[in-house]
């Protein structure tokens, strides 16, 4: 620096820290600002053009890519038909109205869309406004004396960088104006989404579901780890007409965990056979190798070990220490959380408003989700440790935020204007001097293009992140994905990367006039004019965000195209080697990413709300952009992406709260530009209501809207008449199954070969597996592997059995819709194909079981029907593997807790008695009562027994049997009036 001076004193010219400072004080330049707007819009308008031709050209030829769900659905959530035609995709959009998408696709869905839709109406108004008032007086109100000398262009006439003085009252008005507008389409919003709320408690679905009726506690104190416990704690909250159905959680400790190695182990399995197998008649001279595994302790890890027989050993020692574990679980350690079921939705929504500040006994109680809903690895976590790992992670997204700020800085620099790197880089001057009109579109490319490449990787690490600080439900997880990605980029994007270069400017100026004048810090201070230098800049970096705006419409068109899908399925067919699952997943709908999507709109329109008054071109490129998108995503959510976790519209309030914010953040820059413009105090104080005004709409929302939107009912149900029946439940109401963790009942998943090598499976297996000991499915049934070639015959050979081969035409989602391992995933818990988890059917009051297949009327044509089942006699039913008792077990004292007679006590053909007494001739009538099993026992896991021979239907449910040998009850018999439930409360 000392030697880079001049004799004089002062700085050089073209010292390199000199010009740094010299391009920050001026960071854009509007000749290649006015040319890289134009090549944007362009750019962005052509691309969106051609990705919707190429999609309206290739719709009609894949359907599997373009409509899956025409396919797969059942028949009442399929979508509209479509034809052929090059547009007929347009045509159902218009005819889908609202309560159609809630039906078809769910209220996540319909949710979506209505934010879409008022976006689109809020901005159109906006646009109105904005470009009415603003434009005419940047236009006509200009102060000539500041006008540049090279008068102004375009795109700086737009700004209010040459208005000052009383022409800035265009945008006090205009301030008010904006919050109005916001204010009234979300009361118009909230009221519909009440509505829709509403309809959904109402609909049969919900009312017909476990978990609407269901509360769970987290952090319940040890000594109230109990049935018991649970009851005490939800009657000191709300007395309800019924007693609940408790369930307190079972540790299931290493289960999960070993499960997911299973599953990893199996995949890696399928992997390494696709590799090995892909032309069966030419196999590698080498047979795979591998070093075993980490987690498996009894291996010999000094080298490697051959592949296929290291993992079929593997798999089978896993499949045996989750069966010893599923077996004995029931000896486990109460957990700090379970559930209460009731027989009324009214009674367990009052439960939960009547707690939903804070239980008793620092109890947290909830509305159950959906069990598919819930992460059960972090349901036990004490409030210490979720506290713990909040803040870890709270530290890593800071971290990670400030991290961030030197590359947005680059970006802000150099790539936004190119100039400035020539300015220290003279080689890449030239180039940028010679080719211009290149350089230009690279700048209007190259950052947005950054900027949302890192929109991919950042939702992966905030999802991964929510799960290891301890949420507790996938849709509270995505809730904060949303948000951590929103002040992520709001963080960076708008008070990092706009206000740096401005407070760069600043400095700079400072610098230059203390350097060149001699003038002390303050007074270059003064002269420099910070909130001046503050807009100038701000109205430069608006125009970045205009050509950003734009590029969005091409993401939307691709997204539309599913071009990335097309080319990684194309790239992986061609030159990898995909395994037969990997072929299936392809094929079947994938999950719409709620909170990657509503953080791109809420991002979007904050950088659009915060620099309407900068460049109000920014409002109808948003309209544009996000009218464009209704459409597109419409029939992305009805023909291709299904909903993977239902939340019943619980977005809104986020949403809702981080428009608000954007509102009041956008208040903050028309203060600012006001002050910059030479605006005087009272404008300022003009603006000083309108954040008040968005806190006390807030509080409006709290108070009238929220708890409609959460809760079905608020009040406490205390009907006489319910009272008098409490004791008598009717059967449809009794529910006879509870929350559990899947660990318990989730299937293992079977190795899938192709057909093509299934001639050489008995040559490249030798493991050690056989038919008489498989297990393979997790279905706990003592039932042998019945042979492909010969059905209703017993394979053999231990290959046959290992895997499970799958044929070319097999290759299709359709055929494994159904199956808990594919379906869930790629279902939404079962819903698209008729088979809710926790749908109570009508007749039993039980959930559903899906053991037997599905309906006629579930699936659409073209799918695969289930196999037909042959009607059996009674006299073969009693014979059937799936009522055989075990010879015996060695893990068990009682035959009824083996993992492999979980049917032996169903309830049997009519007319006939337990086996076991049969067998021995003694006579149906003369067998005891208590020993006539019905088939409630088996679908309860053991929780009570079914009515039989005139049994009172009071003494069946879960009074009869859940606190034997407790005071206040009957030895198994069910309630004893005598004391009462305050006998053991």
């Amino acid at each position: 620096m000392l030697e880079a001076r001049q004799d004089n004193g002062a700085p050089d010219p073209n010292d390199p820290t000199q010009k740094l400072l010299k391009f920050l004080a001026d960071p854009y330049s509007q000749q290649v600002t006015n040319a890289s707007v134009g090549i944007a819009f362009a750019y962005s308008i052509g691309f969106m053009v051609l990705i919707t031709i190429f999609f309206s050209l290739i719709r009609p030829h894949h359907s599997l890519v373009y409509a899956p769900k025409l396919k797969y659905a059942d028949k009442k959530h399929a979508p509209p038909p479509v034809g052929k035609g090059i547009f007929a995709w347009v045509g159902p959009l218009f005819k889908t109205n609202e309560d159609t998408i809630v039906e078809k696709v769910g209220l996540d869905a319909a949710i979506f869309l209505r934010f879409t839709r008022m976006l689109r109406n809020m901005f159109l108004i906006l646009s109105l406004i904005g470009c009415g008032i603003l434009i005419p007086v940047h236009v006509l109100k200009v102060n000539q004396g500041i006008v540049p000398k090279g008068g102004r262009t375009f795109i700086s006439s737009m700004t209010p960088l040459q208005v000052q003085g009383s022409p800035m009252w265009a945008h006090v008005v205009v301030a008010y104006l904006f919050t109005i507008t916001v204010l009234f389409f979300l009361w118009m919003n909230w009221r519909a989404v009440v509505r829709l709320r509403r309809n959904y408690f109402e609909s049969k679905a919900y009312q017909n579901s476990l978990h609407s009726r269901t509360v769970w506690m987290i952090d319940i104190p040890r000594e109230s780890r109990s049935d018991e416990g649970i009851l005490k704690i939800v009657d000191s909250v709300e007395s309800t007409a019924s007693l609940p159905h408790p369930a307190i959680a079972r540790n299931v400790k290493e289960l999960p965990e070993l499960i997911d190695e299973h599953t990893e182990t199996v995949q890696l399995l399928e992997s390494i056979l696709a590799k090995y197998l892909k032309n069966p008649d030419r196999l590698p001279p080498n047979r795979p190798t591998m070093r075993p595994s980490k987690k498996d302790h009894r291996a010999d890890r000094s080298g490697k070990v051959d592949a296929i027989d290291y993992l079929t050993g593997r798999i089978k020692d896993l499949e045996v220490e989750i069966k010893d574990v599923r077996e004995s679980i029931d000896k486990r350690n109460p957990m700090s959380y379970g559930f209460a079921t009731y027989d009324r939705i009214e009674e367990a929504h009052t439960v939960a408003y009547a707690a939903r500040t804070k239980g008793p006994k620092g109890v947290s109680i909830r509305l159950t989700p959906k069990p598919n809903d819930f992460i059960w690895q972090n349901l036990h976590l004490p409030k210490k440790t979720r506290a713990r790992k909040r803040f870890v992670m709270n530290l890593w997204v800071a971290l990670l935020t400030l991290i961030w700020i030197a590359p947005n800085a680059f970006i802000a620099i150099f790539l936004v204007n190119l100039s400035h790197l020539g300015a220290l880089w003279p080689a890449f001057q030239t180039s940028f001097n010679g080719n211009f009109k290149f350089w230009s579109a690279v700048q209007a490319i190259l950052g947005p293009a950054l900027l949302s490449l890192v929109y991919i990787l950042l939702p992966i690490f905030f999802r991964r992140m929510s799960t290891r600080a301890g949420d507790l439900t996938k849709t509270s997880r995505e809730r904060h994905v949303t948000h951590k990605l929103y002040a992520f980029f709001v963080f960076n994007n708008l008070i990092v990367f706009s206000i740096f270069s401005a407070v760069w400017s600043f400095v700079a100026a400072v610098i230059d006039n203390t350097n060149k004048n001699g003038k002390d810090v303050w007074s270059a201070m003064k002269d420099a004019d910070l909130p001046n230098s503050i807009m100038t800049t701000l109205c430069t970096v608006s125009v970045f965000w205009l050509t950003w705006i734009l590029q969005r419409n091409i993401g939307a068109a691709a997204d539309l195209g599913q071009l990335l899908q097309l080319f990684w399925t194309w790239f992986a067919r061609t030159f990898m080697s995909p395994t037969p699952r990997q072929h299936i997943e392809w094929t079947a709908p994938q999950p719409f990413d709620y909170s990657v999507y509503y953080n791109y709109y809420l991002f979007t329109i904050t950088v659009a709300l915060t620099n309407a008054t900068l460049q109000p071109l920014v409002l109808p490129v948003t309209c544009l952009y996000i009218g464009i998108e209704i459409w597109l995503k419409k029939y992305l959510l009805l023909y291709v992406f299904i909903t993977k976790t239902e939340s019943g519209g619980q977005f809104w309030n986020l949403l809702s709260n981080r428009i608000l914010f954007g509102s009041f953040l956008s208040q903050c820059i028309e203060a600012l530009v006001i002050k910059g413009a030479g605006g005087s105090y009272t404008m300022l104080f003009c603006l000083v209501p309108l954040p008040f005004v968005v806190l006390a709409f807030k509080w409006y929302t709290m108070r009238f809207f929220e708890d409609q939107c959460k809760y079905y009912i608020k009040a406490s149900i205390k009907d006489p008449e319910n009272m008098v029946t409490a004791g008598k439940t009717k059967r449809s109401d009794r529910l006879g199954i509870k929350f559990g963790h899947p660990a318990l009942y989730k299937p293992l998943i079977t190795p899938m070969v192709h057909a093509k090598a299934k001639h050489l499976l008995g040559q490249i297996y030798r493991g050690r597996l056989d038919g008489t000991d498989d297990v393979f499915g997790s279905t706990d049934i003592a039932m042998d592997r019945m042979s492909e070639d010969r059905p209703g015959k017993a394979s053999d050979g231990a290959a046959s059995n290992m895997f499970e081969v799958v044929s070319e035409a097999e290759l299709d989602f359709a055929y494994f819709k159904n199956r808990a391992d594919f379906g869930d995933e790629h279902g939404g818990s079962g819903e698209l194909y008729g088979r809710p988890m926790d749908l109570i059917s009508e007749r039993s009051g039980t959930p559903k079981s899906f053991m037997t297949g599905s309906d006629d009327e579930r699936s659409n044509a073209g799918t695969p029907p289930p196999m037909p089942l042959r009607q059996q006699r009674p006299d073969e039913l009693v014979n059937h593997p799936a009522f055989r008792r075990p010879s015996g077990s060695q893990f068990y004292k009682n035959q009824n807790d083996s993992g492999r007679s979980l049917l032996g006590s169903a309830q049997q053909p009519s007319g006939y008695a337990p086996l076991s007494r049969t067998q021995t001739g003694t006579p149906q009538h003369e067998i005891p009562e208590h020993e006539l099993y019905g088939m409630d026992r088996w679908r309860t896991g053991g929780t009570g027994y079914a009515a039989y021979h005139g049994q009172a239907e009071d003494d069946t449910g879960y009074e009869s049997y859940r606190t034997e040998g407790q005071p206040g009850y009957g030895p198994g018999r069910g309630y004893n009036p005598a004391q009462g439930y305050d006998g053991y409360r």
